[in-house]
């Protein structure tokens, strides 16, 4: 049997317990239907056909969730720091026992090729684990000394708070967001997007396993008109956590004002990927078409548009196409597949309309540009390549979040700076050259929240996650983190008997 039979044989047995009933919300640790008894139905994109049918939650679920949450906060809330630190070393034990489940199901539901999913798992665990380290500590603050007085600072969990997460990865990066807010203290309600919702399911059954008390995690599906918009506006919720699309976002912080919600976002992209002639142009080649074509370039870090120094332009995104031609496209658990299906018909239709667009603008599609008969007749759309783009052009300035890439001509530093930087994005940039002291003024001057130099998007989780302008508010990653879902309490202690203004005599 060769490795894409036995994935396929094992994902079936995998995906079989949730086409058997109703994927569950989880509320105070039970596993409930919505209270209407709705659900809505979820699709592989791999073949279009039916994975599961899921709980529905609206109004009342997410208030019955909100509730529950907060009824778990003063006993989650007063664990110490190391007690919790052991239950989500628990979680992430416990997420490697199962890393190849969740791979194969998330697969099959994202269309995501099993060659970046086998590992999304494990980052995952990774993420409880970096956090889980940090929670003995996650309170600690510092001393501030000043003539007569000495300022204690400490740290305390903001409360209940909600967590959005997208469909893209949507197991790693819902532990991205969930492992510091429980590491912190707080207790959540998870609502995952509805195109990819069942390695949420998988993730709170392994927490609670694995110890973590009833009702400090909570899951209800839904859609974001009723489940998000419910979620954003609850009182008992504290702050909301969201990974998503710009315009959303916008809306969130809407819904969110009347209960002055405190909000982290991490938005779109149109990151810029620049290329000078003096760089190392194989490793430019290779990182661009890396950052672009992996995961099916459904990912907010993706280098969408590439910047090219004009004397190497043609050359430069002439290997690029080459290598975008013989990327595979294939059915998700082939070992050999780069590029699945992406994840819904509404989603192909949408990065299939902008082929038209670069056409109707005058662009060249120098690969791909068309939609393609992968196994199963899914949403399987070929790696593509736009040359000869302007930066006015809609392929270069809106997020097509799709394995689409925009070359762009430019003649000397300030030309890439400005093309860089006209967008309403500002996510990450990746830059390639050999010249140290542009690399300095250049990224200094490059509007974006994180920049690669000579790099692909390599994470190191103590550095800070997240964008500015349209690209996001807020920033993950270390004690960056326990900022969004702390307090911060400042204590003032007088050293010596100041004068204190009499009034009244």
């Amino acid at each position: 049997m060769s490795d894409f039979d036995t994935h396929l044989a094992k994902a079936e047995r995998h995906l079989a317990r949730f086409s058997e009933g109703i994927v569950a919300n989880q509320i105070g640790g039970e596993a409930v239907e919505a209270a209407d008894g709705e659900t809505f139905e979820t699709i592989s994109p791999v073949d279009l056909k039916p994975l599961a049918r899921v709980a529905h939650g609206k109004t009342a679920d997410v208030d019955r969730a909100a509730k529950a949450a907060k009824a778990a906060f003063p006993a989650w809330a007063a664990i110490s720091g190391d007690e919790r630190k052991k239950i989500l070393h628990k979680v992430a034990d416990a997420i490697v026992a199962r890393a190849e489940e969740i791979a194969l199901v998330e697969c099959m539901d994202t269309g995501q090729a099993w060659r970046f999913m086998s590992k999304a798992a494990l980052r995952g665990a990774e993420n409880f684990r970096f956090f889980a380290d940090r929670a003995p500590a996650a309170r600690d603050g510092a001393s501030l000394r000043t003539t007569g007085q000495i300022n204690v600072t400490t740290r305390s969990p903001i409360g209940p708070v909600g967590v959005i997460t997208p469909w893209n990865t949507p197991f790693m990066l819902s532990t991205w967001k969930i492992a510091p807010a429980l590491a912190a203290g707080c207790t959540i309600v998870h609502k995952p997007a509805e195109f990819s919702p069942l390695t949420a399911r998988l993730l709170v059954e392994i927490a609670e396993e694995a110890g973590l008390p009833k009702g400090v995690w909570n899951l209800v599906n839904g859609f974001g008109e009723d489940a998000g918009k419910a979620l954003t506006e609850h009182p008992d919720i504290k702050a909301i956590g969201f990974v998503g699309e710009s315009r959303t976002g916008s809306m969130i912080m809407r819904q969110g004002a009347d209960t002055l919600k405190r909000v982290h976002f991490e938005l779109g992209g149109k990151n810029p990927v620049i290329v000078f002639a003096d760089a190392d142009l194989d490793r430019a080649v290779d990182a661009a078409v890396f950052m672009i074509y992996s995961l099916n370039g459904e990912r907010c870090t993706s280098s969408s548009r590439l910047l090219v120094e004009a004397p190497i332009y043609d050359a430069f995104v002439g290997r690029v196409a080459e290598k975008a031609k013989a990327i595979r496209i294939g059915h998700p658990l082939d070992p050999e597949t780069v590029v699945g299906p992406l994840i819904h018909p509404v989603h192909e239709k949408k990065v299939l309309s902008y082929f038209d667009v670069a056409r109707q603008e005058g662009a060249t599609i120098a690969a791909g540009g068309e939609k393609v008969q992968g196994p199963g007749g899914g949403c399987y759309v070929a790696p593509t390549l736009f040359t000869g783009v302007s930066n006015d052009m809609r392929v270069a300035q809106e997020e097509i979040f799709g394995p689409v890439l925009s070359a762009i001509s430019f003649k000397d530093e300030q030309e890439a700076l400005e093309i860089a930087n006209d967008v309403d994005y500002g996510l990450t940039g990746y830059l390639w050259t050999s010249d140290v002291t542009r690399a300095f003024r250049f990224s200094d001057a490059l509007e974006a929240g994180m920049i690669w130099v000579n790099s692909e998007n390599v994470r190191h989780l103590p550095t800070p996650f997240g964008g500015v302008k349209s690209s996001g508010i807020g920033r993950d990653g270390g004690d960056w983190s326990f900022d969004f879902y702390m307090e911060t309490k400042n204590v003032a202690f007088a050293t010596s008997a100041h004068r204190i203004p009499k009034l009244g005599g």
